[in-house]
Order: C-alpha cells, then structure tokens, then sequence
C-alpha cells in the first residue's frame, strides 16, 4: 500500500486477516511512483538505463556515420526516455537537465561533430533540445 499526501491517516489495511505493508515506492507498468509523487526515482532509472544503452551502441559500432547513429539513438535509446512521460512528466530543472544529458552525450558519438558545440550539433541533426 503506498500513501499519498501529508494529511494521509496511513491507515492499515487488510486482505484475509493479513496487514498489507506499506512502501514508499511503487512500480506499477513499469513506472516507479514515490509517495511525494517526485519522479527523481523514474528518472535515474531510464537515464541509467538509456546511457547502457548508448554505451552498447558505441562499442558496437565500428562506423559511425550521422544517419546510423541518429536512426540507433531513435529506436533503441529514446523509447527509454520517453516511455510513458505524459505520467511522469519531469517538471524539475535537474530531472530534465539530466534527460537533456543523454541526449548531449549521444551527439558527442558522432565523430564528424565533435568539434562543434551542442546547439549546433542540434541543428545539424534536426533535433531540438
């Protein structure tokens, strides 16, 4: 049983005599909610998640080129971030600036862009931040 809000009573509930334990995070389709229903939890999880990801595509990869590796970052890392964000929303400056990381990271791969700086690898890729 997870509680939300301060004014909660937390009470005890029962299933065939047996008190049900309380948690502070749950996982319910695959994501994490916090009792504060901050999303820090959901996150770190898909961050992490994401950067194994990206790791995998970059010792897997012996060329690199723009259009492989953008299609590579749409299929296989991107789904992490994005999966079910219209629940999660990250609306804290360091979730999203932690999201926009791996996005950052992910254009530094590229070889032929490693000299320009973020916003113009942006650009040259099509994406916004």
């Amino acid at each position: 049983v997870i509680h939300f809000g301060r004014k909660n009573l937390n009470a005890d509930y029962r299933v065939n005599g047996r008190v049900l334990r309380n948690v502070e995070e749950q996982r319910d389709l695959g994501v994490h909610v916090h009792r504060s229903l901050k999303v820090a939890t959901q996150v770190d999880r898909a961050v992490k998640k994401a950067y194994s990801v990206l790791a995998f595509i970059n010792r897997g990869l012996e060329f690199k080129s723009r259009g492989v590796m953008l299609q590579l970052y749409m299929t296989l890392v991107r789904p992490h971030l994005e999966y079910c964000v219209q629940f999660w929303s990250p609306y804290l400056r360091k979730d999203v600036v932690a999201l926009e990381a791996v996005q950052r990271r992910f254009t530094r791969l590229i070889p032929e862009m490693r000299g320009l700086s973020y916003e113009e690898r942006l650009n040259s890729l099509g994406r916004y931040s």
